[in-house]
């Protein structure tokens, strides 16, 4: 009798999906107008395969947004640097003519055993952290090392990229107004380290960007363990010519429902204004709801209908208002669930946790307003 009803359950679950992916193949488009193909931006959890990157750019995603920790590449004190890790992220990303967006973090044990500790507090921290951004910036970005070590008449270790994609935007940090990734948590802390960071980017890469923190957007702790993102955007502009060393702003406004993120986002941008600095550029580096349902551990978990529900109204409010707002991209967090990172982790995805390619709702309804497929 079990295994007839795990039978019925399966099969109706299977009917579910396809009657879904129906039902958003026949709705109305979103009004994606003429966003280009680097708008739509993903935030995975893990390493990625062959076949995931196939996945994305048939879903017409862009840009992928990956971490590059100075603690991953350089674990031994003054050590050489290790790109293992980053090179294979990277020529994945760039054989499917994937856009990387980078955020540099990390901070080695050789330097502190507290990882969410900047590393600006010690001569040999500051010296270290800029000697990592100036390599990781000459190795990915244009006239890299890594694009000329891969190209097809030198490329010895299997890796061949024939049309390079040079990385141009290097965000600086994670998350830098909320504990889990910074503590103490300072406006005037994480202005060091952005002024020391830009100076290196720009050294290796004139004509780079330089992104700030992508900011949680309303944390539930304050003081020294957080800050709203809002509040500490405005804080940070009270640095003294802190304008001239960040191109754009980056927001994750994780939220209950699509209005609260529409009021975190205009919030950010109403700094932004206030501030002067019209031209600064809008980036959500994260966002996203999951598909189970605890609201009351997990205010955006919504379940399945109501992940794809809010997917497309906060992707609608994003692309109708990206020209008012300098939005020039927006990162859905995840690609695939896992159980392994955070207590919302295993429900963010596109996908189902498994090895097999199981698509929910959200993936129908983010390919109709991308433009894209469902599969490759």
């Amino acid at each position: 009798m079990r295994t007839k009803r795990a039978t019925i359950s399966a099969a109706l679950a299977a009917i579910a999906v396809a009657g879904l992916a129906l039902f958003f193949s026949l709705s109305n488009p979103d009004d994606a107008g003429a966003a280009p193909r680097s708008f739509f931006g993903i935030v995975p959890q893990a390493i990625l395969s062959d076949e995931d990157t196939e996945y994305m750019r048939a879903g017409r995603i862009g840009t992928i947004r990956l971490a590059i920790g100075w603690d991953s590449t350089q674990p031994e004190p003054e050590g050489e640097f290790n790109w293992e890790g980053a090179d294979r992220e990277i020529a994945n990303a760039a054989r499917r003519h994937l856009d990387v967006l980078p955020f540099l973090t990390g901070v080695p044990h050789w330097i502190s055993h507290r990882s969410t500790r900047m590393p600006i507090d010690s001569a040999r921290a500051r010296r270290g952290w800029m000697r990592f951004v100036r390599a990781v910036v000459r190795r990915y970005g244009p006239g890299g090392d890594f694009w000329r070590e891969h190209s097809p008449a030198v490329a010895k270790d299997g890796i061949v990229i024939r049309r390079p994609r040079p990385i141009h935007d290097w965000q600086i940090w994670n998350e830098a107004n909320f504990f889990y990734f910074a503590f103490p948590v300072s406006p005037l802390r994480y202005a060091r380290l952005l002024k020391m960071s830009y100076r290196a980017v720009k050294a290796s890469d004139p004509g780079a960007r330089v992104i700030l923190a992508g900011l949680f957007g309303e944390p539930d702790e304050g003081g020294r363990r957080g800050m709203d993102s809002a509040d500490f955007l405005a804080a940070l502009y009270r640095v003294p010519g802190i304008k001239r060393f960040f191109d754009g702003v980056a927001l994750h406004p994780y939220a209950f429902h699509v209005r609260d993120l529409r009021r975190m986002v205009e919030a950010l941008r109403r700094v932004v204004l206030q501030n002067r600095d019209p031209g600064a550029r809008l980036y959500i580096t994260e966002m996203g709801w999951g598909s189970q349902y605890n609201p009351d551990e997990v205010a955006f978990e919504q379940g399945w209908f109501g992940q794809a529900r809010e997917l497309r109204g906060a992707y609608r409010y994003l692309l109708r208002n990206r020209g008012r707002l300098n939005l020039k991209a927006a990162y859905w967090f995840t690609w695939k669930d896992s159980r392994y990172y955070c207590n919302f982790c295993d429900s963010v995805g596109f996908f189902r946790e498994a090895v097999r390619y199981r698509p929910k709702p959200a993936w129908y309804a983010f390919v109709r307003i991308s433009g894209g497929r469902p599969r490759p």
